[in-house]
């Protein structure tokens, strides 16, 4: 089955060395509490709506073959049974103000898109990203992509929770040259409560994928409350330098606010709760632990 797409991104420059395409896949089995990309953990088409772009011209509701849609003094309302999600209303609204999240792209579609930036691709030496959601919950069509890649000479990277079968990630593993693998938290009482999951099958992953000699930086979103604390660091600290092979890199990446607006656009409530950022007294923490263990680390990437 073909995963929706819900953005392409070009000019990439944090999802793994140089300028990349990061190509991001709808649905994801986890539920972070933090998630900065709330439309990609259906693996359904989403509508968003932004009200403030929103200037009363009507189009959306005069195309829409359902009737789904009523202009109200707070903006467009839409009646979610009725609606079937044919995006007839985004592609007329004139602002913007009602999109569609995800899309099929064939995989040579895709490819064609790579080879336009293959310049720049290639002189920063940089790649393609695959990424989500949960890129590996799609495995024919993520395989197909590396492969296709491969054959032409491009960077592959997988960015992923690790939260997958095993036999999908390592055979992943035999065609991808870095992945960016997600570690939240050690604690799996922890990890539950605020991902939805427990960690035994990503720590077990994790380790395997290591035991491969794979190419990782470990990924570490980092929130003041959840993760920030000193013995946690610890544990992550010793679990990561005592897996197999090369000593990965670790990023990581403290906590933002900033995808509130994409849960409005959604109509979905983001409670932010006891998270927050984390000080620059407590990023620097961090970082001495993780050296004290001879990990190096970078802040964001």
């Amino acid at each position: 089955m073909i995963p929706l797409i819900f953005d392409v991104r070009r000019y990439s420059i944090n999802d793994g060395p140089g300028i990349r395409i990061t190509i991001f896949m709808k649905g994801c089995p986890l539920r972070c509490a933090w998630c900065h990309n709330p439309e990609s953990q259906s693996p359904k088409v989403q509508k968003l709506y932004t009200a403030s772009k929103c200037i009363g011209a009507q189009d959306c509701i005069e195309v829409c073959p359902e009737n789904a849609l009523t202009l109200t003094p707070e903006g467009i309302i839409t009646n979610g049974e009725k609606c079937t999600l044919c995006g007839l209303c985004a592609d007329a609204c004139p602002t913007k103000a009602i999109e569609m999240s995800g899309k099929i792209y064939e995989t040579n579609e895709l490819l064609k898109i790579i080879e336009k930036e293959r310049v720049h691709i290639d002189q920063s030496g940089g790649g393609v990203t695959f990424s989500g959601g949960e890129p590996t919950m799609h495995p024919e069509f993520l395989i197909k992509m590396l492969d296709a890649c491969g054959e032409k000479g491009l960077h592959r990277a997988v960015d992923t929770c690790g939260f997958t079968k095993t036999e999908t990630l390592l055979e992943a593993a035999q065609r991808t040259d870095l992945f960016l693998f997600d570690l939240k938290l050690m604690d799996p009482v922890q990890h539950k409560k605020w991902t939805g999951v427990d960690n035994q099958l990503i720590l077990k992953n994790l380790k395997l994928l290591a035991e491969t000699g794979a190419n990782i930086n470990i990924r570490i979103p980092f929130i003041k409350n959840v993760n920030t604390d000193e013995n946690e660091i610890k544990k992550m600290a010793e679990f990561i330098s005592e897996l197999p092979g090369d000593k990965p890199m670790i990023n990581l990446l403290p906590y933002h606010n900033i995808a509130t607006g994409k849960y409005q656009k959604l109509e979905l409530d983001y409670n932010a709760g006891e998270m927050d950022e984390p000080s620059e007294q407590e990023i620097q923490k961090a970082i001495e632990i993780f050296n004290s263990f001879s990990l190096e680390v970078e802040v964001g990437g």
